[in-house]
């Protein structure tokens, strides 16, 4: 494959051996210069547009019967959704045959997992484990390039609040740290120590920005909010992945403010390359140059494509607004070339970066990818992270973990024998590769119980729909058991993108079907199988145990098998706070006290308060719940008084109470009690998450710094001001165990 080295290489330097050495000497911003004083303005433009594969889609379909002839002729800088070495080598191939020989950049969503499907963003965010999440991309990213693959349009960091939005399941939750520490994870895991590395492929942080707060949680909508919200929530995670170091950015769909994010210059030319200082390049999501025009920003894709360009996008994903105006733009005088140039450059560094200019077919080696695919130690790796993602919220008398004795369980629901449902949306659908790695629930039970335990099955109702028929046969099954475990919840596609619901209660006759199993008197725990908080009240309430399990992958029966028999004593946090009701949202823990606060639902006295449903949620971000209880005791805080330029200690003892070995996820809130401008009443400022064998005590610390008592006050300052701070350690964001207090001095 080196026989591909790039024309112009050749052209400059295979007369000149000693030109050779001192030409790989380089810098990349040298040869990328070298490259870019060869290219027309066409070229440069092709660089630009991003096209998809004959196959999957995840927009509106664009049909290019001559897709080749424009690789060929330079017009086409990347392709999304080309999978495997086969496909991508045969593209290559064509590319390689253009004048300038530029390779291709191959983009796919990997965004939980390649073959090996991890569980769902927002599942593994409840792990409260960067460690875990970081191995889990970086497995991804193994497989993934191994496939040919160059970047992945992930992670999302979206904050979200409200549940009714679809894609709440592919992000971190609603709060900004911990999505920070999340973002910064994910970005090291796919994109290794550096770039090139060849088990590693470019990361993408998206969307910028603020898609997460779409009005009314409806995908794609507007967005309004005051700057400071945006600094405040909506941007940390951003930056957390650009100081990572994470090589691309997607702009969103939706308007902020009355401006589309595609050709929002504040948020691209201003913040992130000004500001921030990105060096990378920024593609924009699928067709959403062209959508501006659909926002009312612009009357024409001419006009669409002088806005993005102006604004910062880089690269058009699948719109062809650059394809088909920027020549003229540019020959208008509307564009300066130095514009396009610098888009082009940005894209250039990193195919250089990812080695393609050396070598374009590095990552399409055929052995390398069925060797990747079949590596045994990925699933082991997906079932412990897996685990670690199932929310125990509820366990009535220690009901969980079972018992190896049991005689007979009835498994029973809708979700118990499916198979392709536990990997959740957005998962990646291998041409060739069949269902057989994945682990349904029912098979996981079956390899984990002895050949002395009887397992029962019935389907008992539908997902969706009316019919009440299989009830019967699922009560007489429940009957003949001990314990009935019983799987329930939304489809895999009914959360995600475009899967905006205003009714996100457990569909169907599900939790009809759980009170005529409740009737029979025989123990129920409840499987909840889903891509965002549900409100399912009657299950919280009258079911005996409850595990959260979203949807964990491809080695989800064998996780869940594990943590319902105690081989997993349950860890896993909520990331995002779970609503009673619909009318909640937006429900969130870091709120404002407002000038009538309610404390609680009793007194509805002219406060904020409902006069028909609590104010409090059902689960509070950072609950959950695990097979052994902890105590936290001894809190010290090491002085009362801070200035900007010092830190203070504060340090608690957490003891195991209980019979099994677990987890403890020790959370750290703080309130800045009088501010400049209101301050939210408590703000997750650090987190640890401690194994403790039973009875064993140890001591955590968290160092409380300037940064950590910081805002964003009127005028968009990053500050500090003196006053009174509560501090606050619990295991949740309502379980606050301790507190403390100290101030800050000039």
């Amino acid at each position: 494959m080196r026989s591909y080295h790039l024309a112009f290489w050749l052209i400059f330097i295979l007369t000149n051996p000693f030109m050779f050495v001192v030409a790989q000497q380089k810098s990349i911003d040298q040869k990328v210069d070298s490259v870019l004083r060869l290219m027309t303005l066409d070229e440069k433009i092709g660089q630009l547009n991003q096209y998809n594969d004959d196959w999957i889609a995840t927009g509106p379909v664009t049909v290019d019967s001559d897709k080749s002839n424009q690789i060929r002729n330079g017009q086409v800088g990347s392709l999304l959704n080309c999978l495997g070495v086969e496909r991508t080598a045969a593209w290559q191939r064509i590319a390689m045959q253009s004048r300038m020989k530029i390779p291709l950049l191959f983009g796919q969503d990997v965004i939980h997992g390649f073959k090996t499907t991890f569980p769902i963003p927002l599942a593994e965010a409840c792990s409260w484990d960067p460690e875990a999440m970081k191995l889990s991309a970086q497995i991804a990213a193994d497989e993934a390039s191994a496939s040919g693959i160059h970047w992945t349009f992930a992670p999302m960091v979206d904050i979200a609040r409200d549940p009714r939005w679809g894609r709440i399941m592919e992000g971190a939750g609603e709060d900004p740290y911990l999505g920070s520490v999340i973002a910064k994870a994910r970005v090291e895991g796919f994109q290794g120590d550096k770039l090139g590395g060849l088990n590693s492929v470019m990361a993408c942080a998206k969307h910028f920005a603020a898609y997460g707060a779409a009005i009314g949680g409806r995908d794609y909508n507007s967005v309004d909010m005051s700057d400071r919200m945006l600094w405040e929530t909506y941007l940390p995670p951003f930056k957390a992945a650009a100081d990572a170091g994470v090589a691309t950015f997607m702009n969103s769909f939706n308007d902020i403010n009355g401006v589309p994010a595609t050709g929002n210059k504040y948020l691209q030319r201003e913040i992130l390359k000004g500001k921030w200082n990105f060096s990378g390049f920024v593609v924009s999501d699928w067709g959403s140059i062209g959508e501006m025009i659909n926002h009312g920003n612009v009357k024409n894709d001419y006009e669409a494509a002088l806005s993005a360009i102006t604004a910062g996008s880089d690269m058009d994903m699948e719109s062809r607004c650059y394809k088909n105006n920027l020549a003229k733009l540019v020959n208008d005088k509307s564009v300066p070339i130095a514009l396009i140039d610098d888009a082009v450059r940005r894209i250039l560094v990193k195919k250089f970066e990812l080695g393609l200019f050396d070598d374009p077919f590095r990552f399409c080696n055929a052995e390398r990818e069925k060797k990747a695919l079949n590596n045994p130690e990925h699933p082991k790796t997906a079932r412990q992270i897996a685990a670690k993602s199932i929310v125990l919220l509820k366990n009535e008398n220690q009901l969980l973990p079972l018992s190896r004795n049991i005689k007979t369980i009835a498994f029973i629901g809708p979700l118990v024998k499916a198979v392709k449902q536990n990997k959740g949306f957005w998962d990646v659908d291998l041409p060739g590769v069949d269902s057989n790695f994945i682990v349904s629930q029912w098979e996981g039970l079956q390899n984990k119980v002895g050949e002395t335990t009887k397992l029962l099955y019935a389907k008992g109702c539908e997902i969706e729909g009316n019919n009440t028929d299989g009830f019967a046969e699922a009560v007489n099954m429940a009957k003949q058991a001990d314990v009935v475990i019983l799987s329930i919840g939304e489809r895999r596609d009914m959360s995600g993108e475009a899967k905006s619901r205003s009714n996100i209660c457990i569909p169907g006759v599900q939790e009809d079907l759980l009170k005529v199993l409740l009737a029979t008197g025989k123990p129920v725990v409840v499987l909840i199988n889903a891509g965002r908080p549900l409100v399912f009240n009657y299950t919280a309430d009258h079911a005996q145990a409850i595990l959260y399990t979203w949807w964990l992958g491809s080695e989800a029966g064998n996780a869940i098998a594990d943590v319902l028999f105690g081989d997993y004593n349950p860890s896993a946090k909520l990331a995002v706070t779970f609503p009673r009701s619909v009318g909640q949202i937006p429900i969130y823990y870091s709120h404002f006290s407002t000038g009538r606060p309610a404390s609680s639902d009793d007194n509805h006295n002219y406060n904020s308060s409902y006069l028909d449903e609590s104010i409090f949620p059902k689960y509070a971000f950072g609950y959950g719940l695990s097979y052994t209880s902890f105590a936290y005791s001894n809190l010290h805080v090491s002085a009362a008084t801070i200035n900007r330029n010092e830190q203070i200690v504060a340090s608690v003892s957490v003891t195991n109470t209980g019979k099994y070995e677990g987890e403890e996820i020790v959370q750290l809130y703080l309130r800045d009690k009088v501010g400049s401008i209101a301050r939210p009443v408590k703000e997750l400022k650090d987190f640890r998450k401690v194994l403790l064998k039973v009875g064993e005590t140890k001591t955590i610390k968290f160092i409380i710094d300037n940064e950590k008592l910081s805002f964003y006050n009127q005028n968009l300052e990053w500050v500090s001001e003196p006053g009174d701070f509560e501090l606050m350690i619990g295991a949740s964001s309502e379980d606050i165990r301790l507190k403390g207090a100290f101030q800050l001095v000039d």
